[in-house]
């Protein structure tokens, strides 16, 4: 059978038109980005957090699968869109060739890589998941308002200039926290055994408060999957540590 890489899906015109679509849903309900961008980075960062704590290169492999098609059940709704793109993943792969048995792990990791309905049974999921989690960014947000906001804040724009409905108070709050996150980088230490993401946050248009607001679920399955690997989670935001 194939062993289909990353590269053949990143080359697969079906499985762009999905992302691709799926991405225009999202934005059409204000969304952040979830399109080719998050999937090359979700499937890069899922292959590497294995390959950094000495996995098989197939296992890394089916990582980088998982992490790159996880988001394409969105193309048919935002709720439950992990057990959606799981079950939209199975014939494509199938049609391209890839083993039964490495389906079916691909498939396991797309449906639970949400911390409302998902949890790390295998070192493919929990891969994904710490990947998943650990994308945030002000490169996601697409509200080219907010962006005016954050100008607003930072003295640069006169607010009479700024677009209609730029006040601070109109914006999500996922658009809001991830804007303000001008650096992110997740790091893994096969020696300490530790999984670190490390941000630093602009102050001036998010505290840090916020972002406990909305992403502590999502770093409590982060630490769930980083102990399947074996390893501690740690998030530190502006050089602190916080757990």
């Amino acid at each position: 059978m194939t062993k289909l890489t990353l590269d053949d899906l990143k080359n697969n015109k079906k499985v762009r038109v999905y992302l691709e679509k799926a991405d225009a849903h999202l934005a059409g309900i204000g969304y952040t980005e979830h399109g080719l961008r998050h999937a090359n980075i979700i499937g890069t960062r899922s292959q590497n957090i294995l390959l950094r704590l000495n996995y098989k290169d197939g296992d890394a492999r089916l990582a980088a699968i998982a992490g790159f098609l996880h988001d394409i059940g969105n193309v048919v709704g935002r709720i439950n869109h992990g057990q959606a793109g799981a079950i939209l993943a199975q014939p494509i792969l199938t049609e391209i060739g890839m083993d039964i048995e490495d389906i079916v792990l691909v498939m396991s990791a797309i449906a639970n890589h949400e911390e409302e309905a998902g949890d790390p049974t295998n070192i493919i999921s929990a891969s994904l998941i710490i990947a998943d989690k650990s994308d945030v960014h002000r490169s996601r947000v697409r509200n080219p308002s907010l962006i005016s906001a954050a100008l607003i804040l930072d003295n640069k724009m006169d607010p009479l200039s700024a677009p209609c409905g730029s006040a601070i108070g109109f914006y999500d709050i996922h658009d809001r926290v991830n804007y303000a996150a001008t650096e992110s980088e997740l790091k893994v230490d096969p020696l300490e055994k530790s999984i670190v993401l490390e941000l630093t946050i602009d102050t001036k248009i998010s505290d840090v408060m916020e972002y406990f607001e909305i992403f502590l679920s999502r770093m409590i399955i982060c630490r769930k999957a980083a102990k399947f690997l074996g390893c501690d989670f740690h998030l530190v935001i502006n050089n602190v540590r916080l757990s």
